[in-house]
């Protein structure tokens, strides 16, 4: 396959692919990508340790299904998860665990097939990119002045995407009949909510599946290429993508480009969520930051769903010694910062305070004392005792990370 996307195949399109679906380390290769990306159980409440009881037996009859072309998806599970900092919820499709290693078998197939494609400023779920590169894309054009920003959102993209022109774009490459039915049989597959109620999926590919990711980025492949043929600069992860420019005409252009493509494709651009900003004047949010006035800081959203995970592993009535609370939480700082660690340093003092409060207060019930922590608190176990303890500094990690090195 490498060779002949070096080479190129006749018609620039492949018509025997499904066999390399089935191949038994491909499918071994996905059981190991599953494992990793872990996730619950789909409609047939399999767990993953189920699953791996009798793994070997579990591939073996996947290869079976799959050769005799009986293999049958089952619906995809639908649960509600908040969204950070808002009220509503949103929908994810959890597929039976049976079928994501089978659509992640498909996936390591078509995936270099359509990789080659995409476009330069597309960052979202391809091999060797991730958020941080788009963010730096982002960064560096606000260096040179595109600072009119088009904030674009699609309604309920990955829900809507409609079924026939995506399978019309795979199929601009792919010819294997069994193939085709196999991935739209996932499309058509339905959803189970609260596991008794069964709807037809008649557009969208679920938030969840394994393949889901790839069918996203390859419907929005056509924008990316006709926003850079018209010369805007886009940056897009999945469905969040914003577009600089150097004028507020150009911006405006581009967002009349954005709704015209989006109208003929099935797509809607939410009205409340969509806007042109000035960077220099207000601020957008991307991927978890907030870019304002020529600063980076953690989005409201990322804000409160970091608060919220620290606030329930330091609830004072949770029972353990402040250093298991400290070995707890730590993991949890490390990663936050690894990835927030460019934002200003204005916000790390305020942190450190903020949990070291939380600390506080645990201690303070530990001696049974109602209340929230002051000023004798803070003498009791000044920051050094926590330092002592190895609770993880945001402050110092940031001015350690800005040290030339």
């Amino acid at each position: 396959m490498l060779r002949a996307l070096e080479n190129g195949v006749k018609g620039d399109r492949w018509f025997s692919l499904v066999d390399k679906v089935w191949k038994t380390d491909n499918l071994w290769s996905s059981w190991t990508g599953v494992t990793l990306n872990q996730g619950g159980a789909g409609v047939d409440g399999q767990s993953l340790a189920e699953y791996n009881r009798n793994v070997q037996a579990g591939i073996d009859q996947l290869q079976r299904e799959l050769q005799k072309g009986i293999y049958q998806p089952k619906p995809v599970k639908r649960v509600w998860i908040p969204k950070p900092g808002s009220q509503d919820k949103r929908p994810l499709g959890i597929p039976a665990v049976r079928d994501r290693i089978v659509q992640g078998a498909i996936r390591n197939v078509i995936e270099p097939i359509f990789e080659r494609e995409f476009a330069e400023h597309s960052y979202g779920f391809r091999p060797g990119r991730g958020c941080k590169d788009a963010l730096r894309r982002v960064d560096g054009l606000l260096h040179q002045a595109k600072t009119w920003v088009v904030d674009v959102d699609f309604k309920s993209y990955f829900d809507t995407i409609p079924h026939k022109p995506l399978m019309e774009r795979v199929q601009e490459r792919i010819a294997d009949g069994r193939l085709l039915m196999l991935i739209e049989s996932y499309l058509k597959a339905g959803v189970l909510e609260r596991l008794k109620d069964w709807e037809p999926t008649e557009q969208g590919t679920p938030q969840g599946a394994v393949i889901s990711p790839l069918l996203a980025n390859l419907y929005l492949n056509p924008l990316d290429h006709l926003m850079a043929q018209q010369g805007y600069a886009m940056t897009r992860y999945a469905d969040d993508f914003v577009v600089q420019c150097g004028t507020e005409a150009e911006a405006q252009a581009a967002l009349a480009q954005i709704k015209q493509w989006a109208l003929e494709n099935g797509l809607t651009v939410h009205p409340g969520k969509t806007r042109i900003v000035n960077a220099q004047e207000d601020g957008f949010d991307f991927l978890g930051y907030r870019f304002e006035r020529g600063r980076k800081t953690p989005s409201k959203k990322s804000m409160v769903k970091f608060k919220d995970t620290i606030r329930s592993r330091t609830r004072r009535t949770q029972g353990q010694g402040i250093g298991a609370v400290i070995m707890a939480i730590n993991p949890t700082l490390k990663g936050w910062f690894e990835y927030f660690k460019h934002s200003h340093q204005r916000v790390f003092p305020g942190l450190d305070s903020w949990i070291r409060t939380r600390l506080r207060n645990i201690l303070r019930r530990q001696q049974h004392r109602k209340g929230w922590a002051d000023g004798s608190d803070y003498q009791l176990w000044p920051n050094r005792f926590f330092e002592n303890l190895g609770l993880f500094s945001l402050k110092k990690a940031r001015a350690l990370a800005t040290q030339p090195r």
